[in-house]
């Protein structure tokens, strides 16, 4: 039985601030003991470097770390072999990037995106197609809801890369894309996913998707900033060039000659962040035993209650009438600056991103500068929106 208030309890920081409301895990996501206790006894207990040494230290920091990517392959259905750690999403998708299109992407080719990507899911495409003259296309947005309108002529034979977020870090909205990737496999084009906000909040199984890469950050799910990962097809990555190269990325160098390590290690050259990525290990593994199934009906219970009770405020203009989202929901009050909202709902306790959201194309569509986003976790409760309610009603009569 899924008990938030239970969950709760697992975080360090909601028991040193049993008032804190922390409405923004969709920037990042508050840690549990386990996470923060997994890097503390990795400092303590065996600290040293990994892939390096036949001591006992380098041997149990090694076995974990390699564990780690084992329990990430787990969560999203995926082979042990084909899990990269990187330092955040925005890396594994410049990774992809850098060392799959530059190389398969010429002049005249296409790459479609949408203008709802986050930045870091957008600006990739936009150096490569710059850089090897190809032509970017958007997948249309309506106009009303906000929703993506997929007219599948958009991939054509010329599509070599479809790159689309699994889930709007802005809208929330859950986009259609076994759809749109079954399209593209009939042309030929490989598929790219951001799933910064999918991976933490619902079931991701990459086999039963179909997509061909797929980037998560780590500090959004539990883990320790300066973590994420890239999931790819084995036979892709087998065949990519390394995006950054040093030690550990190699089997033998010659001054005339590179043999790569294996993967996932040919793709993580220098020493990592070595604790960080046991940490992430741990994360996905709470996760799993949660239950990704139950984080999502948690959410969706959350956000339809919020919703409604967000339409009790005429002043109050939410973005995206889609019910197929996660647990986002952005807003603005009219009349009022996005981070005044924000900065007298912090006076209350309450924690909200305001700003453009690393989404300006989106924005721009909207006709927006800004907004104020809430965002939902495992540890919300339906008690913090009602106390997020009436501190929003105060500071609109407030402002009025």
């Amino acid at each position: 039985m899924f008990d938030a208030k239970k969950i709760r309890e697992d975080f360090p920081i909601f028991k040193k601030s049993p008032n804190l409301v922390y409405f923004d895990s969709a920037a990042t996501s508050q840690k549990p003991r386990i996470v923060i206790e997994t890097i503390k006894e990795f400092y303590e207990d065996y600290n040293s470097n990994i892939h390096r040494g036949v001591y006992s230290l380098s041997l149990e920091a090694s076995k974990r770390y390699e564990e780690a990517h084992y329990k990430v392959a787990e969560l999203i259905n995926a082979d042990k072999k084909e899990i990269i750690f990187t330092k955040n999403a925005t890396e594994a998708l410049n990774l992809v990037a850098y060392s799959y299109a530059f190389y398969n992407i010429k002049e005249g080719d296409e790459i479609v995106t949408t203008i709802m990507e986050h930045h870091s899911n957008f600006l990739p495409w936009k150096k490569i197609a710059e850089l090897k003259g190809a032509k970017l296309k958007f997948i249309k947005l309506n106009k009303k809801t906000y929703e993506l309108e997929f007219d599948e002529k958009i991939i054509t034979e010329k599509t070599k890369i479809v790159a689309l977020c699994f889930v709007s870090n802005f809208l929330g909205i859950i986009n259609p894309v076994k759809e749109i990737i079954k399209i593209a496999k009939e042309k030929g084009a490989v598929v790219v996913l951001d799933g910064a906000q999918a991976v933490p909040h619902l079931p991701v199984d990459v086999k039963e998707i179909g997509c061909d890469f797929l980037a998560a950050s780590g500090h959004k799910m539990l883990g320790p900033s300066g973590t994420g990962f890239l999931w790819g097809r084995k036979e892709l990555l087998e065949k990519m060039e390394p995006f950054i190269v040093g030690g550990g990325a190699i089997e033998n160098v010659k001054i005339d000659e590179v043999k790569w390590a294996s993967i996932p290690w040919k793709f993580e050259a220098g020493t990592p962040i070595i604790a960080g990525g046991i940490a992430l290990g741990e994360a996905a593994e709470y996760l799993k035993n949660i239950g990704m199934e139950n984080v999502f009906e948690h959410e969706k219970e959350l956000t339809n209650y919020c919703i409604e009770r967000m339409k009790e405020i005429e002043e109050v203009e939410i973005y995206g009438s889609s019910l197929k989202r996660v647990g986002v929901i952005p807003f603005n009050v009219k009349g009022a600056d996005p981070h005044d909202i924000a900065g007298m709902l912090d006076s209350e306790g309450i924690c909200v991103r305001s700003g453009r959201h690393c989404t300006h194309p989106l924005l721009d569509f909207l006709g927006i500068e800004s907004s104020v986003r809430i965002s939902f976790y495992i540890y919300n409760t339906v008690e913090e929106i009602d106390r997020f309610m009436e501190a929003l009603k105060r500071i609109i009569s407030y402002l009025k």
